[in-house]
Parts: structure tokens; sequence; C-alpha cells
């Protein structure tokens, strides 16, 4: 099964499952579903950061701050967190990620989701899931910083990584 006819949850406004379609169908249709958004840390403190491979579905050849993806139909956000990190980070055994929060991620152009954000520490070797992930490094906060200014970024995770700062400094968006 292609990642298009993967079967995903449409959700309303209110985060309430209204139906069910192929993930190919649903980002063509613009239709509301769920994803995770992970964190992953290595045993350093360091921030898993990579570009998203130039055949994926949602902003191709993007950098992207955290791990994850999207929640299939029936699947709880604490699994789909768990199975996106282990999936894109190529590990086993990982701890199940920590939740945070949730957001409705709406941008305008008709992509509009629900996501969960987590973090995670990951002291396994990485081995990120070749299909997923074109370049990958674990970065410092400094690093990071510098970084942002001058790699194109995900939108979605740009929007999770504001509120995950703004959580974390106790201003709650």
């Amino acid at each position: 099964m292609s990642a298009a006819d993967e079967i995903l949850d449409i959700v309303d406004a209110d985060d309430r499952v209204v139906g069910r379609a192929p993930r190919g169908e649903v980002y063509a249709g613009g239709l509301r579903h769920r994803c995770v958004f992970v964190e992953a840390r290595d045993a350093q403190g360091r921030l898993f950061v990579h570009r998203r491979t130039a055949t994926k579905l949602v902003f191709p050849s993007l950098y992207d701050l955290f791990v994850g993806g999207v929640v299939g139909a029936g699947e709880s956000y604490d699994d789909a967190a768990l199975r996106e990190a282990e999936e894109e980070l190529g590990v086993t055994g990982l701890p199940r990620p920590e939740y945070l929060f949730k957001f409705l991620y709406e941008d305008g152009a008709g992509h509009s989701w629900w996501s969960a954000v987590y973090q995670v520490r990951c002291e396994l070797p990485v081995r990120p899931q070749a299909e997923e992930v074109a370049w990958h490094g674990f970065l410092t906060e400094d690093e990071v910083r510098r970084r942002l200014r001058e790699w194109e970024w995900v939108p979605d995770g740009l929007a999770a990584h504001e509120r995950l700062m703004a959580h974390r400094s106790g201003q709650r968006r």
C-alpha cells in the first residue's frame, strides 16, 4: 500500500471523527485530519533535525524540527507518536513519547490538521528511514537558532516549534 492509500480519520473543528478517507484524498481535498509532532533529543540534549525527502506528499525537501506524521484511522495520538518516531528515527525500543499539548494547525492554503506535540529522549543509535529523511543531524540549541534563519522549514513544524517554546516558557497559546 502506498502512502496515498493509507486510511485516515477525518475530524471536525473539535477533533471528533466524522469520516475516513485515503491520505491522497485527504490531502487533495484539504480535509482536516490528525498528526503528531515528536521533538527528539539525544543523550546530550541536542535536537534531531532532518530534511524531508523530495518524494513526500506534503512539504517535500524542507527541513523539520520534529519527527512524526499522520495518525492512522482508529489509531491514538500516543500510539502514532511512538510508531512515527521509531519509523523516522529508525529505532526500536524507544521510550513512549511524552504528550505535551495539542493545537489546530490551519494555514489558509487548504492545510488543516489537529497536531499533538510530544517529546522523547532517544539514546539509541539512529538509522533514519531513507524514504522519509534525506539528511539528518543532532543540533545544539545555538545551531538550531542559526539554521532557523537560514534553511527553509516545514510551516507546520515551525508553528509547533513556536507553540512549544511558548509552552515551555509558561506562555500557553
